[in-house]
């Protein structure tokens, strides 16, 4: 019988949980000797010897690792009479901002009424009156209500915009301003009232309605290109389908023998994934369809008239072809960007003072209790904007004259035509540059509007994913957040704007309320009101009240899970804000009567308490927050 050396039992030992015993002495502590010529009995899982060293040993397991006998996700029901949700208690962090409002009675419950999808509700007097009444009855403690929408009108008497008169069939009598009404009935009734304005956007792209359509200087400029192949110095537009000036290419998973034909005769190169042409074919047509023989994970270009004559001059075979991007810059009215909004330069200064004219007017005729921006308040996207205005503020900004934009990113495409991103020297500094020009913004219009109110507020709206606000210039967090996110540099987090506010909105704008209920249908847990309530939260840092929005339009037809989200939405964040109005409320007023029975104060009315809450979120220790957990919402939610 082999021996095992005393060396091997003791690892074994170790391997197992316990010490195998190698002396005399020690083996009488731990039960009979074995002899080297016996086997020793099995002993059971869990009497802490085990078998032969290699099985699991539970004694050790619960050791180390104490089971907790109790489940993350526990019952919550912050509105007392709906029914309770479960949540993620390790999502349910409590710092100063929610426990102040928890003492204080507080929890923001607002009503937002967008400009235009309502105007048949606000366009005489008696449906204001009646309207104001209803929400009050049905719990809410704040209205917003839409004056600029991203058409650049209001729905208000003003010098420095049109006013809207007409939407899609639907009148606003020109001599009619709801605005006054809506400040006397919710003064009558006890009710905060906010104007909400789209920022930097003076149009609606769909309608091309807008005094953005006149003052075209002061459009976005965004950076856009297309897909080329390359071949040498010489380059032709790349696309799904060939052209007259563009090669077509497709795409083939998997080496195969495929007969091609086209409408029309036509040139045909095939390509290894590496670009290398291996079969090229002249006058490939509909009367002459050729066998193609297509490497694994190969290309075939395709072209007619002169992309044909192209790709016979600069694609034979043995010719390595790369692709390229050509780089133009375009007026966001003649970009091929589908987004509705006319987006105008937050760095053109025309632009700028209109918006400070626009706010100083309206506070200084309007005892409104205060503005909140729109999710305009943003850039067009990570291409916008590139106007000559922004690109001289850059250039000084960074000490230098600029390669633009590659010196920023350039566009790149592969034969499979994904549109990627090549990030330049500069790229992180334009992302930290562009967001500090919005909260440059901000600061400067919350000291302006304050000239003519000092108890004048501001808010802003955005959407929930944080991770996406990057591209927008948008910085909505506290300037110290601190959470993984590949962007949030530490002067990228230095733009955070949350501090600057009096109360933010995110749209949650999701189907599904809580995690729990996402893992149960099988669902990302991320696009839920509570991950996106619980980041909005946590990304704020309680320099400011948060209030998870929530899309009324989600829950048609489903009361139960409208008051779920209700629920989710007041568990994660000081409050609840519901778009809205025109989204068939009637059958969900009863909802919202039972979910606001318990009357709240809106934290936004107690600025006392918000300044109260910063100071002690100084306190780390009085608020001990674990690490951000980050669940990824949906791209474009709450736009």
């Amino acid at each position: 019988m082999t021996l095992i050396p005393t060396a091997m039992l003791f690892l074994m030992g170790q391997i197992g949980g316990v010490v195998v015993p190698t002396t005399k002495q020690n083996a009488s502590s731990q039960g009979p000797a074995v002899r080297k010529d016996e086997t020793p009995e099995p002993r059971p899982l869990g009497s802490g010897i085990p078998m032969s060293g290699y099985e699991i040993d539970p004694v050790m397991l619960s050791t180390r690792l104490p089971a907790t006998g109790q489940s993350r996700f526990q019952p919550a029901y912050p509105l007392v009479d709906l029914p309770a949700i479960k949540i993620d208690s390790f999502l349910d962090v409590l710092g100063a901002t929610k426990d102040i409002a928890r003492r204080n009675n507080l929890q923001g419950r607002i009503m937002w009424i967008d400009c235009t999808a309502n105007i048949d509700r606000y366009n005489e007097e008696g449906k204001i009156v009646d309207l104001v009444a209803r929400i009050k009855k049905a719990g809410f403690n704040t209205i917003v209500l839409d004056v600029k929408p991203i058409s650049g009108q209001v729905i208000y008497p003003s010098k420095h915009a049109p006013k809207l008169r007409e939407w899609r069939g639907k009148m606003l009598p020109e001599e009619f301003d709801p605005v006054r009404i809506f400040e006397r009935e919710c003064k009558r009734e006890g009710m905060p009232i906010y104007a909400a304005m789209n920022a930097f956007s003076d149009g609606h792209r769909l309608f091309n309605a807008g005094p953005g359509f006149e003052r075209l200087d002061e459009v976005s400029v965004v950076y856009e290109s297309e897909a080329q192949v390359k071949s040498g110095l010489l380059t032709i537009n790349m696309g799904a389908k060939p052209n007259y000036d563009t090669v077509g290419v497709s795409a083939v998973g998997t080496a195969t023998k495929t007969p091609v034909s086209f409408p029309v005769a036509g040139n045909v190169v095939v390509m290894k994934p590496t670009g290398e042409v291996v079969q090229y074919l002249e006058d490939a047509g509909a009367s002459n369809p050729t066998e193609l023989v297509v490497p694994k994970n190969g290309f075939i270009l395709s072209g007619i008239g002169r992309s044909a004559e192209w790709l016979k001059r600069n694609a034979q075979i043995g010719t390595k072809l790369e692709t390229a991007a050509t780089a133009r810059f375009v007026k966001l009215s003649e970009s091929t960007d589908k987004q509705y909004p006319l987006m105008t330069s937050p760095t053109n200064p025309y632009v700028r003072r209109r918006l400070f004219q626009i706010g100083e007017e309206f506070i200084s005729n309007y005892e409104f209790n205060g503005i909140i921006f729109d999710d305009r308040l943003r850039y067009t996207g990570l291409n916008g904007d590139f106007s000559d205005i922004t690109r001289d503020l850059f250039e000084r900004h960074v000490g230098k004259k600029l390669n633009w934009p590659d010196d920023i990113f350039r566009f790149t495409y592969s034969f499979s035509l994904n549109k990627g991103v090549q990030p330049g020297p500069y790229y992180e500094d334009w992302l930290s540059w562009r967001a500090n020009v919005i909260t440059t913004f901000i600061s400067q219009f919350r000291a302006h509007i304050q000239k003519f109110r000092p108890k004048a507020q501001l808010g802003v709206y955005a959407g929930s994913w944080f991770g996406e606000y990057q591209s927008y210039g948008n910085n909505w967090g506290s300037d110290d957040f601190d959470a993984g996110f590949w962007f949030l540099t530490r002067n990228y987090a230095a733009t955070g704007m949350a501090d600057e506010l009096d109360f933010l909105v995110t749209g949650c704008y999701y189907p599904t309320a809580t995690v729990y209920d996402a893992m149960t249908q099988g669902k990302p847990i991320g696009p839920t009101v509570e991950a996106a309530g619980y980041l909005s939260y946590r990304a704020v840092n309680d320099k400011t009240w948060s209030y998870a929005g929530i899309a009324l339009d989600q829950f048609k037809d489903d009361p139960v899970g409208l008051g779920n989200a209700l629920q989710a939405a007041v568990a994660s964040t000081n409050g609840v804000m519901v778009f809205d109005l025109s989204h068939d409320i009637e059958p969900m007023w009863g909802v919202f009567e039972k979910a606001f029975s318990q009357p709240k104060v809106a934290p936004h009315t107690r600025p006392d308490l918000l300044t109260e809450a910063r100071r002690r979120n100084k306190n780390k220790s009085l608020y001990p927050k674990p690490p951000v957990i980050i669940s990824a919402g949906s791209s474009g939610v709450g736009f």
